[in-house]
């Protein structure tokens, strides 16, 4: 009993950490990283994105990607709440992680990162085909682009590129505007068309194609010009999300420092927008920015403030919700003009749009229809960048009883006077008839 006890308490122990700093609803920021690496020296050469993650409190743990003892669960419990890869040419993961691992992960609602190069095995692009994207099928294709490359001493291939055609989302990039080009070196990918979830966040130029640098073109290439993503999200709709770049250089120190000027522009930045446009991604893709959560929803008759069991037909009633949104460090009101409530059986019989008071407080009243059945208030809040809300509640509604109906309905006049007027015409038709000489 005693060996018993002492185990239990080891195991608590062990756990207890990760238990800690495991992600809570309540404050999005407090999570667990797993970061995956081809070389350790990798840590330093991408110090500076690593160092961002840190100070906005994430802990990360760094390993090798084939080291035989990381896993990402223990017991049926996930050890991490987010898994960094930045291994592209790993051939097979060490541990108990493989592609059905990470996406099983990924569909329990955590978040996934993944940098590829022209060196990406056959093991990153699979997993990067499993979240919706697909890297161009020629291995030693990379990223070409003779009018939007970067001007540098040396002209070399035009596979340095400077890429500015950025998503237009604030919730996903950050309100403060990116002056600078992106530097991006590295394999283009596609959109499944299938995946409606994916989106493009950096985008090559129309000029752009994929193919081999060092070999003349025998054949069309494959992906061409705007159809080539170079950073791509997805937010499942578990509301996990994913960052998929096929350049593991553009998140290292040396893309961070480095000036840029686009050919064709005589602006030259001193500092790339690398360190702008990942820091505010990661802010997004770790739920800092666009996390939203309903708490306090509610119903109730029109001048009631308790929630009835039922409802009967006709009845007026309020229905409000209460939406925050997660700012890094705190929550704070939502406010937004197209959150809408259904009140729904089989199909919406009423549709109304939420007023809010600035305050995150939604709220909206409308009557009951005149069916009754088993109908549910629900909320299908879905906007680009932020977390799907989907509330349901479910509610009955009651034809009136046999006592509640008006006893004489305005509606069924012309009924009682053509009943009364026949019995009088047929009392007049009665007296003339009988006494009529």
């Amino acid at each position: 009993m005693g060996k018993f006890w002492v185990i239990f308490v080891a195991s608590i122990l062990i756990l207890l950490p990760f238990l800690c700093n495991s992600f809570s609803p309540d404050t999005p920021t407090d999570r667990r990283v797993l970061v995956l690496l081809d070389d350790f020296a990798i840590k330093s050469s991408h110090s500076s994105y690593f160092n961002s993650l840190k100070s906005r409190g994430f802990d990360l743990d760094f390993k090798l990607a084939d080291d035989p003892k990381i896993a990402l669960q223990r017991y049926g419990q996930y050890l991490y709440d987010a898994l960094i890869l930045f291994c592209p040419s790993i051939e097979r993961f060490g541990g108990s992680i493989d592609v059905a691992a990470i996406i099983d992960f990924v569909d329990s609602g955590h978040d996934l990162v993944i940098a590829a190069d022209v060196n990406a095995s056959d093991l990153i692009r699979e997993v990067a085909t499993e979240c919706g994207v697909d890297f161009d099928e020629d291995p030693s294709a990379m990223v070409i682009d003779h009018t939007g490359y970067s001007v540098s001493e040396t002209e070399g291939d035009h596979t340095l590129i400077a890429s500015d055609d950025f998503i237009k989302s604030d919730v996903i990039l950050g309100s403060n505007k990116i002056t600078a080009p992106v530097l991006f070196q590295g394999i283009g990918h596609s959109l499944n068309p299938v995946n409606s979830l994916v989106l493009k966040v950096l985008s090559a130029s129309p000029s752009a194609y994929s193919a081999n640098p060092k070999s003349k073109l025998s054949t069309p290439p494959s992906l061409t010009g705007s159809a080539i993503s170079l950073v791509s999200v997805v937010q499942a709709r578990n509301n996990a999300r994913i960052l998929i770049s096929g350049s593991l250089s553009m998140f290292s120190n040396r893309f961070f420092r480095s000036g840029v000027q686009k050919a064709g522009s005589t602006t030259k930045h001193e500092k790339s927008g690398n360190e702008q446009f990942l820091t505010e991604l990661s802010k997004w893709v770790f739920h800092e920015r666009g996390h939203l959560k309903a708490v306090n929803v509610k119903h109730h008759k029109v001048g009631e403030t308790n929630e009835p069991a039922l409802y009967r037909i006709n009845d007026e009633l309020v229905y409000s919700v209460e939406v925050y949104e997660w700012s890094g460090s705190s929550w704070e009101p939502y406010v937004a003009d197209d959150v809408q409530v259904q009140f729904y059986m089989m199909s919406p019989y009423v549709l109304k749009t939420l007023s809010n008071d600035k305050k995150g407080l939604y709220s909206a009243s409308f009557k009951v229809p005149d069916v009754y059945g088993v109908f549910q208030f629900k909320v299908e809040y879905q906007k680009l960048g932020y977390t799907s809300l989907s509330l349901a509640k479910q509610i009955p509604v009651r034809p009136y009883r046999h006592n509640e109906y008006e006893r004489f309905i305005p509606t069924a006049y012309p009924y009682y006077g053509a009943a009364f007027s026949t019995m009088a015409g047929f009392f007049i038709f009665s007296f003339v008839h009988l006494y009529n000489k």
